[in-house]
C-alpha cells in the first residue's frame, strides 16, 4: 500500500532540486559595472569625455533594460560586462591625463621657483651695487681730502684695477669679490653674478678658467 504523504514529500523534494540545479544565477558583472559607472562621474568623466561616458551608461542601462524587462540575465550579463571593459579604458584614460596635469604642474613649479631665485639673485646685485656706490663716493671724498693736503707737485698713478678675472680651481664668487683687488668685499658677489650671468647658470658653480667680467664704478645693468 502507497503512503501518498511520504510519496508527495519525495516529489517536492525532487522538484526543489531540479529547481535550483537549473536556476540561471544572477548578473555576475552588474554590481561592478555600477560601481565604476559611479566612480567615472566622481572622476569628472561627464566633464572631460561626455560621448564617451554617456556610451557606457547606455550600454549600463541597456543591461538594465535586458535584466528587469526581458529578463534574460545571460545577455543582460554580456551588457554589463561590455560597460565594465569601456570603463576601464576610460578609467585608465582619466588616469593618464591626471599624472600629464601632475608633472605640468610641477614643472610650471619649477619654473616659478627658478624665476624667483634669480629675481633674489638680482636684488641682491641690486643692493650690491648700491654699497659698492656708497664705497666709491666715499673712496672719492677721501681722494679728494688727500689731495687737497698733498703738497707734492706730482703723484703716484693710482693703481689700475682689473677688470676681468679668470676663475681658478675651487674658487666661488665670494671668494673672488673678497679679493684685494677686485672688490675686497666678499658681501658684493651678487655684482660679478649679474654681470656674467651669459656663463654663470648655477652661481654657486664656477668652473676653472672662465673669465669673469668685473664692473667698477658704474656696474653694467642688466
Amino acid at each position: 500500500m502507497v503512503r501518498w504523504p511520504a510519496a508527495i514529500a519525495f516529489l517536492a523534494c525532487c522538484c526543489l532540486l531540479v529547481s535550483c540545479a537549473t536556476k540561471v544565477p544572477p548578473p555576475s558583472w552588474r554590481l561592478r559595472a555600477m560601481t565604476l559607472v559611479d566612480e567615472l562621474s566622481l572622476q569628472a568623466a561627464p566633464r572631460l569625455f561626455p560621448e564617451e561616458y554617456l556610451n557606457i551608461v547606455e550600454t549600463f542601462e541597456h543591461g538594465e533594460a535586458v535584466l528587469h524587462v526581458q529578463q534574460n540575465d545571460k545577455e543582460a550579463d554580456a551588457y554589463y560586462l561590455l560597460a565594465l571593459e569601456k570603463g576601464d579604458l576610460l578609467k585608465a584614460e582619466l588616469q593618464r591625463l591626471k599624472r600629464q596635469a601632475e608633472q605640468e604642474a610641477r614643472r610650471q613649479a619649477a619654473e616659478r621657483a627658478a624665476r624667483a631665485e634669480e629675481e633674489r639673485l638680482l636684488r641682491e646685485a641690486a643692493r650690491a651695487e648700491e654699497r659698492l656706490q656708497e664705497q666709491n663716493r666715499l673712496k672719492a671724498a677721501a681722494e679728494a681730502a688727500a689731495a687737497a693736503k698733498a703738497k707734492a707737485a706730482s703723484k703716484e698713478a693710482p693703481v689700475q684695477l682689473p677688470s676681468t678675472y679668470t676663475v681658478r680651481r675651487g674658487e666661488t664668487l665670494p671668494q673672488i669679490a673678497g679679493r684685494t683687488e677686485i672688490y675686497n668685499d666678499a658681501s658684493l658677489w651678487p655684482l660679478i653674478y649679474r654681470a656674467n650671468r651669459d656663463q654663470i647658470r648655477d652661481p654657486k658653480r664656477l668652473w676653472p678658467g672662465q673669465v669673469l667680467t668685473i664692473p667698477r664704478r658704474y656696474p653694467l645693468k642688466k
